[in-house]
């Protein structure tokens, strides 16, 4: 039953550490050569395949920060009041200014040829005499005041948003802002899914007696679809060698990628091991990670497969921790470290164990305290927490003392 092997701690010297498991990862990563044009309106998510530049200024011309009056600054030596001889509303061409008069202005409005600052019409006081509108000043501006300078954002050939970089919402809104409406990106990574375990029943069947529903299939498309991965095959995997062979043989075929969730321990029905060793090789396997020990690296008639434990919750880890960073590489993204801050620990535990542990843990206060159980079978744990806090291995958990924690803003998409 690959799905309910035990993540116990004990003693083993031959564990891979968790930072060494991920920099070898990274080192096996192909880098992607593909690459397609997509309109802006479709790139979220996806990793710039090359540089991104500026042909135009932003701000494109001198602009109003504030609504308000611009003037030239000499002009109100001669008293306070002035003449207001132009409205200048947003998005229309700007007159000259008048000398010794103020132009009615509008926040993102171009400043008009000759005026060097702009009142807010909060400092002045408007008003009309004889069918002339006039403005008072009543705080007397420095030069350059309220005036966003063109270009002040972005300069002409300015990189915007350079090559490798994995595009979110502010991305695409920055490339609007200078006009770009196509960018090439590398193409999706074809992802194959397997899961294993004759005990496996998707959801809307009926259990029978030993039966379990299947989470890790549906929890790994999910993690994928987020990625922005292309799922080309989710399938349940028999618990026979040959069985194995064959689905790995097949996923090889159709995606750039297999990942699979059970089969790596040591159980007499765990066959994925076996069946990578006799159709291509394994590079890592059995990590210094709670939960998450039998994690595995190989590759498939050429194509490299990440071999995820079979329970849920080391499912989530393992994934977040060191497949996502592997898969993010793999398309082309160049940043793919996960950010976390220290945090305050809301509890203690005074036994160490020897490998580095993920506790999923709610935030309360800025202190993080443990939520439901922690065993790697149970991935509602993960419904209530917060992320992940981090504890190095050999360490006593003291309440009051900080440890690495780790979003899952971070690593959930």
């Amino acid at each position: 039953m690959s799905s309910q092997h035990s993540d116990c701690d004990a003693p083993a010297p031959q564990l891979m550490p968790v930072g060494e498991a991920l920099e070898r990862l990274l080192a096996e990563v192909t880098l992607p050569v593909a690459t397609e044009e997509v309109s802006i309106s479709d790139a979220l998510g996806r990793v710039l395949a090359e540089d991104q530049l500026s042909t135009v200024d932003v701000p494109p011309a001198d602009n109003s920060a504030m609504d308000g009056y611009a003037l030239k600054i000499a002009d109100l030596a001669a008293g306070g009041r002035l003449n207001v001889s132009q409205r200048i509303p947003a998005g229309t061409a700007p007159l000259p200014l008048k000398s010794g008069s103020a132009a009615r202005i509008f926040t993102g409005s171009e400043i008009p040829l000759g005026a060097d600052a702009v009142v807010m019409q909060e400092n002045a006081t408007a008003g009309e005499s004889d069918g002339q509108q006039w403005v008072e000043v009543t705080e007397v501006p420095s030069v350059g005041n309220n005036i966003r300078r063109q270009g002040q954002d972005i300069r002409t050939g300015q990189v915007v948003i350079p090559a490798g970089m994995r595009l979110q919402a502010h991305h695409v809104g920055v490339l609007a802002s200078v006009g770009v409406s196509q960018v090439r990106v590398y193409r999706r990574l074809k992802v194959a899914v397997l899961a294993t375990g004759d005990e496996l029943v998707m959801p809307g069947n009926p259990l029978e007696p030993g039966q379990i529903y299947n989470s890790n299939l549906y929890t790994i498309r999910g993690l994928l679809q987020g990625l922005g991965c292309e799922v080309v095959d989710s399938a349940v995997v028999e618990d026979t060698l040959e069985g194995t062979k064959a689905a790995l043989r097949q996923a090889s075929e159709q995606a750039d990628c297999i990942i699979t969730s059970g089969g790596v321990s040591v159980g007499e029905e765990d066959h994925v091991k076996a069946a990578v060793e006799a159709q291509g090789e394994l590079r890592l396997w059995k990590l210094a990670i709670k939960p998450g020990k039998p994690m595995a690296f190989g590759y498939v008639n050429g194509k490299p497969l990440l071999g995820l434990p079979g329970n849920p919750a080391a499912v989530l880890v393992t994934f977040n921790i060191l497949a996502r960073p592997f898969l993010l590489r793999s398309m082309g993204a160049g940043n793919v470290a996960a950010n976390g801050f220290s945090v305050e620990v809301g509890f203690s535990r005074p036994k160490a164990i020897s490998r580095q542990e993920y506790l999923r843990v709610q935030l309360q206060d800025g202190r993080a305290v443990l939520g439901a159980s922690q065993s790697s079978g149970v991935l509602s744990s993960s419904v209530m927490a917060a992320g992940y806090l981090v504890v190095p291995p050999n360490q006593v958990v003291e309440e009051g003392g900080r440890l690495m924690f780790i979003p899952f803003s971070e690593v959930m998409n």
